[in-house]
């Protein structure tokens, strides 16, 4: 990590004065390269009524290249109305934007651009003359600097889930550049979309998404393109969907490495291995079972390999059982005896892998030792022996927090499996983010002094309701050492997000997120009143039957009643923020802080109203008290509706996260007492239902 802090720093040194480099969180970075006075010399205009600049990329380019020049085109007619045109050599009387990587055409010379050979995804922007280069050391530098480029004209990279439009400027001048990025921190980076149970796909009656429906195609380009905009280099698509090989392609065309979770072995689907017929495609018996079918689990990864070889693939190596759950060894199997198995099985799949794949592609693979695999590989590091070239992934507690990190690399590579969603608990961690700054510049600090670095792959389940903590992990995977060269990472992240999306509301827009975090920063959080729900109604339908039920603990009322009033502190400043705001601003606002804060306070409200209620002396005065919860959830129910706008439709009320027991028993607590009242209390007390 050393080599990148003085190779950052000697390049801040090196910028010119014509345009200083700032370091991460401290300045705005959206439009700040945006001439909004008189052009100065140097300055270079893209846009302008009489014309428009030209985008250059050569036909021998990459195909990540190519895209990202399809969307830098259209950023700037997003910015100024005028589309440019992308053409392989310069016209004649207009500005030229060149995107050039090393050894596929010529530089200025100025630019010393040989500086980078070898490097990894670093690139340079200059403007000289009425020219703008953009080059790079390989293919997804030059990319990634075009999504830079975009950004500083005043692309939001998060603008499919902020809802931001740029400022229109026509003319769109620019001003004069010299900017240079060092290689990135971490390795590979990307975004995992786990279980996709939000997106817009069949649904039964139940709510539950169709596992046999596809996830439209759109949807998956949206997040390859906020990957590559914050500069990720890897997406992790989907876990239990049909999977269709127009989506894996898609993402390696556009320059991401195609990678899959823990129990995916070499992107081999075993989750279809019946769900969707896949071991009879594939020719094999649909028995998971290392030691009875051995060659048919190695004809079924075999299979996996050949379909995705050609693309960008960092390949998935271990074993696990189909549906992420552990494999089943034979009974009385010693730790040794495991330790063996898997060191055969993963020996096998790489020696696969390095056999099948062209030579001039040398294979990257990664062994993720999720659940049971953690404290059997610590236990034993060297019973395990992997191959030097598989990268060791280490997870977190799907809450942010690191469950181990290697006391010393040895001859591996190092990488984390991080969590800012997870599916668990009675209301899930998909529906609002609880990781907060502070736990990730914490846990994040750990990880690099650790050398963990190779590989973050991070579980952002549909990605709207976690794009502030995907933001910061982007920026530490890439600037990692200037990041913690200074104190207080998180607030200073935090003061920054808010004043780069909410503008002059930023002080406001920053003491609501420090409320929010500080009262849900973890999931339980969430879970508390819903549980203190269910137990009072089924207290609640004992009293209606005339049987007799405690009251509730007293400290438990008494933490509600604190929570309630921290609650409704929080919301006044989140409204108080939202003065002044734009109405896309309000929009993205009410999402990602009063959203979370309102399920919270709800559904308090409505238990405080049911425990009310159970303490009535008389059944009238019982009954109201009940009727007054059910509006608090009622209301609630509403404000989650105002967040279902396009495209987010049915984001959050057609989800199969939202039911518990069984489909006949959804645990919304708005449905459970709907049902209360609409029985009278008649019905069979709710824990009484559980299967």
């Amino acid at each position: 990590m050393t080599g990148h802090r003085i190779c950052f720093f000697s390049i801040l040194l090196l910028a010119p004065s014509a345009f200083a480099q700032t370091a991460p969180w401290t300045g705005p970075r959206r439009g700040s390269w945006i001439q909004t006075g008189a052009p100065s010399q140097g300055d270079v205009t893209l846009a302008a009524p009489d014309r428009t600049a030209e985008i250059v990329v050569a036909d021998d380019e990459n195909s990540a290249v190519h895209q990202a020049a399809e969307f830098l085109a259209g950023d700037i007619g997003k910015i100024s109305g005028r589309r440019p045109s992308i053409v392989k050599s310069p016209g004649a009387d207009r500005s030229v934007i060149h995107l050039v990587t090393l050894g596929h055409g010529t530089v200025p010379a100025a630019m010393n651009a040989g500086a980078m050979q070898g490097q990894w995804e670093s690139y340079r922007i200059s403007t000289e003359g009425g020219n703008v280069w953009l080059v790079g050391s390989n293919p997804r530098g030059t990319a990634f600097a075009a999504y830079t480029l975009s950004e500083r004209l005043g692309i939001d990279p998060l603008y499919i889930w902020t809802g931001y439009r740029p400022e229109h400027h026509d003319p769109l001048v620019m001003k004069r550049t010299s900017f240079a990025q060092a290689p990135p921190a971490f390795r590979y980076r990307g975004f995992f979309h786990d279980d996709e149970d939000l997106l817009p796909r069949p649904f039964d009656a139940n709510g539950h998404p169709l596992q046999t429906g596809d996830v439209p195609l759109e949807w998956y380009q949206r997040f390859f393109e906020t990957a590559l905009r914050l500069r990720m280099n890897m997406v992790a698509p989907y876990t239990r969907v049909h999977r269709r090989y127009e989506v894996q392609k898609t993402a390696s065309d556009w320059g991401l490495y195609y990678t899959s979770h823990h129990y995916d072995i070499l992107v081999s689907n075993p989750f279809g291995l019946t769900t969707y017929n896949l071991a009879a495609e594939r020719g094999v018996k649909p028995d998971w079972n290392w030691f009875t079918n051995r060659e048919g689990m190695l004809q079924f990864w075999r299979a996996g390999l050949m379909e995705n070889k050609d693309l960008d693939v960092i390949w998935p190596v271990g074993m696990r059982g189909t549906s992420d759950r552990p494999f089943t060894f034979p009974p009385g199997t010693t730790e040794d005896q495991r330790a063996a198995t898997f060191r055969e099985v993963i020996g096998e799949q790489v020696k696969m892998v390095r056999e099948m794949l062209p030579k001039d592609k040398p294979p990257i693979f990664h062994f993720t030792m999720y659940s049971e695999m953690l404290p059997a590989y610590q236990r034993n590091p060297a019973a395990f022996d992997l191959p030097k070239d598989v990268i060791i992934v280490w997870p977190d507690d799907n809450d942010g927090h690191m469950r181990g990190l290697p006391a010393s690399l040895g001859k591996w590579k190092h990488g984390v499996y991080y969590h800012l969603a997870y599916l668990g608990g009675r209301l899930t961690k998909q529906l609002t983010h609880t990781v907060g700054p502070e736990v990730v510049a914490q846990e994040f600090d750990k990880i690099v002094k650790a050398g963990a670095t190779e590989y973050m792959l991070v579980n952002m389940s549909e990605v709207r309701d976690y794009v502030m903590g995907g933001r910061m992990l982007a920026d530490i995977t890439w600037d990692a050492p200037a990041i913690y060269a200074t104190p207080n990472a998180a607030a200073r992240y935090t003061s920054w997000w808010s004043r780069e999306y909410f503008g002059s509301r930023a002080q406001a827009a920053d003491t609501a997120y420090n409320k929010y975090f500080t009262l849900l920063n973890t999931p339980d959080k969430l879970w508390s009143a819903p549980d203190a729900i269910e137990e009072l109604l089924d207290r609640l339908y004992k009293k209606v039957a005339g049987q007799t039920s405690a009251p509730m603990d007293p400290n438990t009322i008494a933490q509600m009643q604190t929570r309630q009033r921290q609650l409704t502190d929080a919301l006044a400043a989140e409204s108080q923020a939202e003065t002044g705001m734009s109405l896309a601003q309000q929009q993205f606002f009410s999402v990602d802080v009063a959203l979370g804060l309102e399920v919270a306070e709800r559904q308090t409200q409505a238990a405080l109203k049911l425990d009310e209620a159970l303490r009535a002396p008389g059944a009238a005065r019982m009954w109201q008290l009940v009727r007054e919860a059910r509006t608090s959830l009622e209301q609630l129910e509403t404000e989650l509706a105002r967040a279902e706008y396009p495209p987010f439709d049915r984001w959050y009320h057609e989800s199969w996260i939202r039911s518990t027991f069984s489909p006949n028993n959804p645990h919304r607590p708005y449905i459970q007492v709907r049902a209360f009242l609409s029985s009278e209390g008649r019905g069979t007390p709710l824990r009484a239902r559980r299967p």
